[in-house]
């Protein structure tokens, strides 16, 4: 699996970020591709990336303000002219996104050729999507906003080819029993089929975050999963305006890596009050006092095999 950052800055695009987008490659579990939120020009930063449209099959946003849904009309409208035609879209998110594509699209008189499905949650959803396990909880943005906890299939283990060639089974159908069954039977003795295969691989988990103070349910979201993707609007300075704004100070989302024994942080959603060369003086500070904490600052178009 692959992450990639289309747009990592908040609130207003800026020369160096565009807003929040990110693309989620969910290969070689599946040949799809899921985004979670699309800012505005989401559809221009695909431009400049080989993601293609047609395999785009989900879309999840984290909450409605505008630097995380005002791509998402375009993002549709075009991708019935590259590769979606007849190819259905689920779009997941908070209540009112609906009402919104739906209000967009007919005042602007556009027509898709492929149907979607919309799932709006209230306060937590669970969905399950070939093998995937999506978890989504409530977050504290001062308006409805959503966490999501993204776990991938669990991976059968590899047959030992050489251990039931020692019983005389020689490589045929039969491997397959013994790969997805817990016994099996040959040479009319039954066997224990995971003496004949490695262990099961877990697969990643990946919890992606929306806009939020701290709170209970980002624990639920992050817990011992192998990246966190969070926001990290405010990253120097005091806390308090990141408390008025209902945004997380790096200083939170640095507790919450630790306590949530999350492998690493991936950091977007920068402020526009930071450029490049801000930021990386003040991560080069920030791993000097947390130097057993693995995280980074992201920026377009950086990507992540997970």
């Amino acid at each position: 699996m692959e992450i990639t950052f289309l747009g990592t800055g908040a609130a207003l695009p800026t020369k160096e970020r565009n807003t929040q987008a990110i693309a989620l490659n969910l290969e070689p579990y599946s040949n799809s591709i899921w985004l979670f939120d699309v800012g505005e020009g989401t559809q221009h930063q695909i431009l400049h990336h080989s993601i293609k449209l047609g395999k785009v099959d989900h879309i999840f946003i984290t909450h409605m303000h505008g630097d995380h849904i005002f791509g998402l009309p375009g993002l549709l409208t075009s991708r019935s002219f590259q590769g979606g035609e007849d190819k259905p879209l689920t779009i997941i998110g908070p209540r009112g996104i609906k009402s919104y594509v739906e209000m967009t699209l007919q005042a602007s008189l556009s027509k898709l050729n492929y149907p979607i499905t919309f799932i709006e949650i209230d306060e937590q959803l669970h969905y399950h999507h070939e093998g995937f396990t999506i978890s989504a909880y409530a977050l504290n943005h001062g308006v409805p906003s959503f966490g999501y906890r993204i776990e991938a299939p669990t991976t059968p283990g590899k047959i030992d080819v050489a251990a039931l060639k020692a019983i005389g089974m020689e490589p045929g159908p039969k491997y397959q029993e013994v790969k997805e069954q817990n016994t099996f039977v040959f040479n009319n003795q039954t066997y224990d089929s995971s003496q004949f295969k490695g262990s099961d691989k877990i697969g990643p988990k990946i919890a992606i975050f929306g806009d939020t103070m701290p709170c209970k349910n980002e624990y639920l979201l992050s817990e011992d999963v192998d990246v966190i993707v969070h926001e990290a609007t405010y990253i120097d300075g005091d806390r308090t305006l990141a408390d008025s704004h209902h945004h997380s100070h790096i200083s939170d989302v640095l507790k919450l890596l630790e306590d949530s024994h999350a492998k690493q942080a991936l950091l977007n959603h920068i402020s526009n009050r930071y450029n490049l060369s801000d930021i990386d003086v003040l991560y080069a500070e920030l791993q000097e006092h947390y130097p057993h904490l693995k995280f980074k600052f992201v920026r377009d178009f950086d990507a992540f095999e997970i």
